[in-house]
């Protein structure tokens, strides 16, 4: 196990650096929005607008040659330093740090959420078969899977915080922060906190745990968990089939073993080991792909709202960064389902791989 571990740190490595070359590459094939805007900046002042486009590729370090720009950008990365970010004018790390905790905020409940409440119902399901509780979540299964989770929040916004005016429209991000700007867990606002200007009203607590903070985090974590329990609903359902109508469970039955210990040992136990497969495939959809679309419905300031301004503004540094995090917990996700299979498994062994 330990010799298969060191493998595949060595293959984290190389596919890090894979990814970040193409990257980089692709980053760096495209027009630069920066200079275009120097350029058109320029002739609106009557200025000579190459000159001030030569001026902005200076600035941006693009006069260098490109294998120069590609192995400075490589060895920065590798020795920690992220660069720094031309949309923001901070250091990418900042930019990171900053903006992760808000997708955490409601990514991180809806994975435990969707996790525990998806494989309940699945398990429920299989042992209910064909009855119309086993109908209905197969129905919630299908709309949470086939439903658009931008449309599903879009639709949710217009619902609340529109016609109802439950939830406010748009996203406070200076509710999780004291008045000094650090993330706290629950904190009494002090006089001239930044989340009330304007307001007439101002909560009893800031914080990330605060109710006006959790208040506006309901709809995202809603619709994001939404998705993702019809998916493990799904395979856990799937999984406990094979196993509902097995001889030994038939056998435990006859002994007189409860229904609740029947689900609980002889059933979820086999089927958490495939269940596992799907975990890490549903993380990364959960932060990056759904988080993406959601932060930009519900203007939350997080990971994914950062990568798409990036990407808008050409942002290379800022890009690599956002798309190195999943890469790593894709891969270092992998690496702890194998582990976990073994735990599960006992006969499944790696000492020879």
């Amino acid at each position: 196990m330990i010799w298969y571990i060191l493998r595949r740190a060595v293959w984290t490595v190389f596919a890090t650096f894979i990814i970040l070359s193409f990257t980089f590459v692709l980053m760096d094939m495209l027009p630069n929005n920066q200079i275009r805007q120097a350029g058109l900046q320029a002739a609106i002042d009557g200025q000579n607008p190459e000159i001030a486009k030569e001026a902005a590729r200076e600035r941006l370090g693009l006069d260098r040659p490109f294998h120069v720009r590609y192995w400075d950008f490589m060895t920065a990365v590798f020795e920690g330093d992220w660069g720094w970010s031309t949309e923001y004018e901070k250091p990418v790390k900042d930019v990171i740090f900053n903006r992760l905790p808000y997708s955490a905020m409601f990514a991180v409940p809806a994975i435990v959420l969707s996790t525990i409440l998806g494989t309940a119902i699945g398990l429920y399901s299989a042992v209910n078969q064909h009855t119309k509780k086993d109908y209905a979540a197969t129905f919630f299964a299908f709309f949470g899977v086939s439903i658009p989770n931008f449309w599903f929040g879009i639709v949710l916004l217009v619902i609340f915080g529109t016609f109802l005016g439950w939830v406010d429209i748009g996203f406070n991000e200076h509710l999780a922060k004291s008045a000094s700007g650090d993330f706290v867990w629950l904190q009494e606002p002090k006089q001239g906190h930044p989340a009330f200007i304007g307001s007439k009203k101002p909560t009893e607590y800031v914080g990330i745990l605060s109710p006006a903070n959790l208040k506006q985090l309901i709809l995202p974590v809603f619709v994001l968990m939404t998705g993702g329990m019809a998916s493990v609903m799904r395979y856990s359902r799937a999984e406990a089939l094979e196993y509902v109508e097995a001889d030994f469970i038939k056998t435990a039955k006859s002994k007189g073993v409860s229904n609740r210990r029947i689900v609980a040992q002889h059933i979820f136990r086999p089927a958490s080991v495939p269940l596992m497969t799907i975990f890490v495939g549903r993380l990364l959809g959960l932060l990056f792909a759904g988080a993406l679309t959601l932060e930009l419905v519900f203007s939350i300031p997080g990971i994914g709202l950062a990568a798409y301004e990036a990407i808008v503004s050409q942002d290379t540094d800022l890009v690599a960064m956002t798309i190195l995090i999943p890469t790593v917990i894709v891969i270092f996700g992998n690496l702890l389902e194998d582990i976990a299979y073994a735990a599960l498994d006992p006969r499944i062994d790696y000492g020879d791989r």
